[in-house]
């Protein structure tokens, strides 16, 4: 097992806004190949596969992804850490299916908001168990301003689009949703059920970061952390579509246009910065920094390529910019005791 040294925050925080940016451009990307297909569930099984045919090509070719795949079964027959953790592809898979089914319903907004809440108390939860490779962190005081500021800048940020008709409720899932989503809209008790699942698919992926990370350390390269990532992924989703394929039938014919298949590498772009970053950063701030690149990727978009009917508002600049200032208040240092819990 080779262990990577340590990168300083100063470097590996940037790095974990970048991977951020690629979420907004993947989901573009497979929410146009889903309505061009018809079929949500059929446009992640797509995305998965080929970040797995990506993966296992850059496992053969890079001298490193060959080393890191003859870890793999070592890895798993010694118990070197929990199987389960092979399986964290299958929250990936979860939080697609929470896209698939709950955003037509939801809308945008209040998705995003429901999955960021998820992720920020799941990250300090994780970094205080000590579940990832960085070993336990102390929620101090700092910390979980920091996490409220984050839900606060995210909510203030996707606010424009409560109420509207965009966001997620006027696509092709809207549609098909029909009127589910007045139904939705008019039952507290059905929207609260609706929101647990994206609030769910969110506390799952701290817990996803944490297994790539540490399966990350023994593997001795993220590669084949993702490489494994993709392999559960891929099995769950698969298994969902023959199902729905049995049940509904198959949807259009897969599109000519190259662009579409690009989901599933911008996927392996996150999640194998997000295996390699936990060790260094922890959880919580490599959470953090995804959710502010996430922002900053979508607030870039809806400028230069906007969707049809987007509008760019002044709360949408400022509640991006209160998130990068909410990971600086998370990550100041703090004095030793101070606000610890």
């Amino acid at each position: 097992m080779t262990h990577a040294p340590r990168l300083p925050l100063a470097a590996g925080l940037p790095m974990a806004v970048a991977a951020g940016l690629a979420i907004p451009l993947q989901g573009r990307i497979n929410g146009a190949l889903g309505a061009r297909l018809g079929d949500g569930i059929a446009a992640a099984v797509v995305s998965f596969s080929t970040g797995l045919v990506l993966m296992i090509l850059v496992s053969l070719v890079l001298p490193r992804g060959r080393a890191g795949l003859g870890r793999i079964l070592p890895a798993l027959r010694e118990r070197r850490f929990p199987p389960y953790y092979a399986m964290a592809g299958g929250i990936g898979a979860l939080f697609v299916f929470a896209q698939s089914f709950t955003i037509g319903l939801l809308g945008v907004a209040l998705f995003t908001v429901s999955t960021v809440t998820g992720q920020t108390v799941s990250g300090l939860l994780v970094d205080r168990l000590g579940i990832g490779p960085g070993g336990k962190k102390a929620v101090t005081g700092i910390r979980i301003i920091g996490c409220v500021l984050t839900i606060a800048a995210v909510a203030w940020a996707v606010s424009p689009r409560f109420g509207a008709s965009g966001g997620g409720a006027g696509g092709p899932a809207a549609r098909a949703a029909g009127s589910g989503a007045a139904s939705a809209a008019g039952d507290p008790a059905q929207l609260i059920l609706l929101v647990l699942l994206p609030v769910l698919a969110g506390f799952l992926m701290s817990f996803q970061q944490a297994m790539n990370g540490t399966a990350t350390v023994h593997y001795g390269t993220p590669i084949a952390a993702t490489l494994v990532n993709f392999i559960a992924g891929a099995c769950v989703l698969w298994a969902a579509w023959l199902v729905k394929l049995a049940v509904a039938g198959a949807g259009n014919p897969l599109p000519g246009e190259w662009w579409y298949y690009l989901g599933g590498p911008m996927g392996c772009v996150f999640i194998g910065l997000g295996a390699l970053l936990v060790r260094s950063l922890g959880v919580l701030v490599t959470g953090l920094g995804m959710i502010a690149g996430q922002l900053l990727g979508s607030l870039g978009l809806d400028l230069l390529v906007p969707a049809p009917g987007t509008v760019v508002e002044v709360p949408t600049v400022l509640g991006t910019l209160l998130t990068l200032a909410a990971i600086v208040v998370a990550t100041l240092p703090w004095p030793r005791g101070a606000f610890r819990r």
